[in-house]
């Protein structure tokens, strides 16, 4: 299992990191090419970057499809939960693995017609040719427009994110009704920074710091108060 979630974790960063490279890529090479500097400018414009948005907007799909499988696993979706977080025991529970199960049901639906589209706009093609077996009448299926690859190629990431999102459904489904806990991810930690190095009694309502604006006139005007504004004798 330690596995395929390194493959999924792997294969999400550098689909993330090889876009962004390509856009910035194909950015530059926009705007460097209309400078006039000879010699640059000539093999700039020799180079073709018309493919670089389609194969982004490709890489970003792959990315949302197994993306949205590594939130199920991590517990980083946002859900609605306040109403069953109300909920105690077993009713909770209920409730809870009636959810999950009800997306993976969702999903593993859409992972069987995306995986009979895919069959049907090419791959069986494919198929058919790489193992040497007459194809019939089979089409050979349609093209990206820029890349022109097969678009079951493309399309490949509705069955396979679907598919790995609907085992994540059962994967944690298993697990709560192991452990009675879910995967929880914390919105609010940063990375790198010691939670043990932040002060366990911190009076946010303390006016005497530098982190608050202080009334310097407040003596002057309410002699007989000898709080004053910070709230401690003077």
């Amino acid at each position: 299992m330690k596995i395929l979630d390194h493959l999924e974790e792997w294969l999400i960063t550098f689909l993330m990191a090889a876009a962004t490279t390509i856009i910035f890529a194909s950015v530059a090479h926009r705007y460097l090419a209309g400078v006039s500097i000879p010699g640059l400018q000539d093999w700039l414009l020799g180079l073709n970057f018309s493919w670089a948005q389609e194969l982004c907007i490709i890489m970003f799909v792959w990315m949302a499809k197994f993306g949205a499988a590594y939130g199920v696993r991590t517990g980083i979706h946002v859900g609605v939960d306040v109403l069953i977080n109300r909920m105690t025991g077993r009713t909770r529970a209920k409730f809870v693995v009636f959810g999950l199960l009800a997306g993976a049901l969702f999903t593993g639906i859409v992972g069987s017609l995306g995986a009979h589209f895919v069959w049907e706009n090419g791959f069986h093609y494919a198929l058919y040719t790489g193992l040497g077996w007459d194809v019939g009448d089979v089409p050979e299926g349609p093209t990206t427009p820029d890349l022109e690859w097969p678009t079951w190629i493309v399309y490949s990431a509705i069955p396979l994110g679907s598919s790995l999102m609907c085992f994540r459904f059962l994967q944690v489904t298993v697990s709560f009704l192991k452990t009675g806990e879910l995967p929880h991810h914390d919105h609010g930690h940063v990375d790198g920074i010691d939670e043990a190095t932040i002060a366990e009694e911190l009076n946010v309502l303390n006016m005497e710091d530098n982190l608050h604006p202080h009334d310097l006139t407040y003596k002057k005007r309410h002699p007989e108060d000898q709080s004053g504004p910070g709230g401690k004798q003077q």
